[in-house]
Parts: C-alpha cells; structure tokens; sequence
C-alpha cells in the first residue's frame, strides 16, 4: 500500500468521510485540502439512479459554465473551404477536412473538441473508430455537427462542456481550477447539477442523484448533501 506524503495526511484529516456537506462548504473545503503545487482541477462525480444500458437512460448532454473551465481547450473544425473563415475567427485552432483525417490516421489526436459541419460527416466518419473511443466524435446532441461552426467554436472556448455517464451510472466533469473562488466553483457545479435534474429520465425509478462528490486532483473526495441544492 502506497504511504501518504504528510501534506495529504493532513489533507485527510480535514475531511470527515462520513458526512454530507453543504455544496457551499465542499467547494470552499476542496480548496482548503487541496495538495497540489499546480493549478488542479476540481471535478465534480454524480452517481445517478439510472441504468445507462436502456437507450432512454444513456444521458449525454452538455452545458456552459458560467467561469469557464479553467483550461484553454483546442478545437478542431472539419468544414468544407466556405467555412474555415468563420471557424478560424471564432478561434478554432485547427481547421481542415481531408488534410486533418489523413492526420488522424496517422495517429494525431492532439485536440480536445472536434466540431464538423454535417455535409461533412461522410468523411468524418472514416475516422469515427478513432476519434469515437477518445469522446471526440462529433455528435448533434452535443452540438458538435452543427452549420453554425463560428458559434460552435466560440461556446467552446467560453466554458462550454459535454458530459456522459458512463456504464456504471456515473457523471464525471471539470467544474474549474482549485486557483477558482468558492462561488465560482460553486455557480459552475451548480450549472451541471441543475442539467442533470432538468435531464431526469421519466423512465428512471428510485432515488435519481444518489450521491455527488466534489475532489480536486489528486485530493481526498469530499460527499456533497444533495438536498443543499435539490427543491
């Protein structure tokens, strides 16, 4: 078993494991413990009452933070030549069609959101089995094939973020830096929170939001009491 450095010790020690904490007290705690000479992120996990096999239940979505992530993402637009202007204005940082799929499949995927334009997507799909696996392929529901590629882009880079549960039931996403104020934090959190509640399958059964857990990297997680933000 790996020993804990005293900084993270002391981290532990400040979070008590077994109880529920108000959302504004996690986000100002997570702070507090946070071990990391770097910026870290502060990610946000909510595990849902759902069962992400049935089609209805498979939430995926995404929304804008209000602060942003923290982090300047790369944008890659695939367009046809009438729009790489309005891409490349909106602060795309790749733009190209046939160019950037023969980079892709030479192994290049130094991109953190790929937008396209759907009289595109027969192309786009030749590397589906390479961007898919990496959360990268563009998909309508995300806003990620859509014609308007200068908003697309411009969304992107003010904070906007996709998010999917994964097959255990479980959302994981950025919600901001450490280097963030509480109430940054805390409006950003909110934002996926309420996005989640809005996003309730009429299918799914039981208790929905069965827990949240707000940590940042490398820091111990701290459990969030969800009725400090459910009505």
């Amino acid at each position: 078993m790996a020993k804990l450095s005293k900084k993270r010790r002391a981290a532990v020690a400040k979070v008590d494991a077994d109880r529920l904490y108000p959302i504004e007290e996690a986000v100002a705690l997570v702070k507090e413990v946070n071990c990391t000479k770097f910026d870290a992120s502060v990610d946000v996990h909510v595990r849902l009452g759902i069962d992400p096999r049935k089609a209805d239940q498979a939430l995926r979505g995404t929304v804008s933070l209000p602060h942003g992530t923290g982090k300047s993402k790369k944008v890659l637009v695939m367009c046809t030549p009438d729009k790489e202007e309005e891409a490349k204005a909106a602060g795309a940082d790749f733009v190209g069609l046939d160019d950037m799929v023969a980079k892709i499949q030479g192994g290049w995927t130094d991109v953190d959101v790929v937008i396209a334009t759907p009289n595109v997507m027969a192309q786009v799909g030749k590397i589906g089995r390479i961007l898919g696996p990496r959360g990268l392929m563009p998909n309508p529901k995300t806003g990620t094939v859509t014609p308007n590629v200068g908003a697309a882009v411009a969304e992107v880079k003010k904070g906007k973020i996709s998010f999917r549960v994964d097959k255990f039931g479980i959302i994981h996403s950025s919600v901001g830096r450490v280097s963030f104020s509480p109430a940054q934090l805390k409006d950003n959190a909110m934002e996926l929170l309420e996005m989640l509640l809005k996003m309730k399958p009429s299918s799914a059964k039981g208790i929905y939001m069965k827990s949240v857990t707000i940590a940042s990297t490398m820091s111990p997680g701290i459990k969030v009491d969800t009725k400090s933000f459910v009505k």
